[in-house]
């Protein structure tokens, strides 16, 4: 498609091929990242907690969800989760067509090179409230605001739904600690209700990548233990609304279409 479209007129085949040769360097980028990630050892150190992690969990992911990967194009740490995901994907089996991406960030460039490797890229800016509707899903969240953790696990509270999610973001006991415990039952209810359901393994520390995956954590929610949580937990389903919250750390939605229309320009 692309050849034929460079067989336009030749203002449009230069502007093709130029953007051709921006997607190519962006992938070389990407694929140094990878290899980067194989020869360090913290791929493979970090696969055997994904994998151990999904062995306990319901059921192994067979789609894939993430937010907040950023500027990949020219920001190395970002490029470098964008490896690290791809990496993950294959190690799931999880087809490339079943991993959905948003990032109100992304260039029309970057929506491109994820397009050219397979990935679906979400419309809307859902605000982290992703439902799985029945399937087995993994949410990539590294680096994101406690809204978006709270609003996903909203959107699919309840015990059955989920026991099939795991999620590999920013650590449910590092915002325990961090947050004082009304702060994070007033703003966060979600999380603050769901931490004595979760399972947790931190990934390995690496020199090379102690800011790119700081403070990243997999999460899954055994079956079992939601279920032992008191009754009353599962009683309250308000949508959270963040008016008493001073960070909010998320893009809103109406912010985020003015963003995507300025990036696209």
């Amino acid at each position: 498609m692309a050849e034929r479209g460079w067989r336009a007129a030749g203002g449009r085949r230069r502007r093709g091929a130029e953007a051709a040769e921006g997607h190519d360097a962006v992938l070389r980028r990407l694929r140094e990242a990878r290899d980067d990630l194989l020869s360090s050892g913290f791929w493979e150190a970090s696969a055997g907690a994904v994998r151990a992690s999904v062995r306990a969990s319901a059921e192994p992911p067979v789609r894939c969800v993430c937010y907040g990967l950023g500027r990949f194009g020219g920001c190395p740490a970002a490029r470098c989760q964008l490896a690290f995901l791809l990496l993950l994907l294959d190690e799931l089996r999880v087809p490339p067509g079943r991993c959905s991406l948003f990032d109100p960030a992304f260039s029309a460039r970057e929506a491109a090179v994820l397009q050219r490797l397979g990935l679906r890229l979400l419309p809307d800016n859902e605000e982290g409230k992703h439902g799985i509707e029945g399937s087995a899903t993994l949410f990539y969240m590294v680096h994101c605001g406690k809204a978006l953790y709270n609003n996903l696990l909203w959107r699919n509270w309840s015990a059955a739904t989920l026991s099939k999610m795991v999620i590999i973001g920013n650590s449910f006991r590092g915002m325990e600690e961090r947050l004082l415990s009304r702060i994070l039952e007033r703003d966060y209810s979600y999380i603050a209700k769901v931490l004595k359901g979760t399972e947790e393994v931190a990934l390995p520390s690496h020199p090379r990548y102690l800011d790119t995956f700081n403070d990243t954590s997999i999460h899954w929610f055994p079956l079992q233990k939601l279920q032992g949580l008191a009754p009353e937990v599962w009683d309250c389903v308000e949508e959270p609304t963040y008016q008493h919250c001073e960070d909010l750390e998320i893009i809103r939605k109406d912010r985020a279409e003015g963003s995507a229309a300025a990036a696209a320009s």
